[in-house]
């Protein structure tokens, strides 16, 4: 059984920063491509930053130089590291592979205010 576990989502002021964590199991980590995505109210979920078992990285443009996904394959852990965030932001986010597998976890809520 695949499951992720994100957290660390909040309120948080423009401007500010936050750091979210994704655990995940029953699935060899360390072998996939991973992605940190988002879905806003009213829109589609969309994918915000890539990084493979090696850690090559790729950002969405509209987080490119504000966000940095990293990860621990020995501890089967993703971070987004968010910083600078602005109220377009907000959103509910989920970690999975990319491409996404069906295993989705239950997201944490992000919320900038302005």
């Amino acid at each position: 059984q695949v499951q992720l576990v994100e957290s660390g989502g909040g309120l948080v002021q423009a401007g500010g920063s936050l750091r979210l964590s994704c655990a995940a199991s029953g699935m060899i980590f360390s072998i996939y491509t991973m992605g940190w995505y988002r879905q806003a109210p009213g829109k589609q979920r969309e994918l915000v930053a890539t990084i493979t078992p090696v850690g090559t990285t790729n950002y969405a443009d509209s987080v490119k130089g504000r966000f940095t996904i990293f990860r621990d394959n020995d501890k089967n852990t993703l971070w987004l590291q968010m910083t600078t965030l602005r109220s377009e932001d907000t959103a509910v986010y989920y970690c999975n592979k990319s491409p996404s597998s069906a295993y989705w976890g239950q997201g944490t809520q992000v919320t900038v205010s302005s």
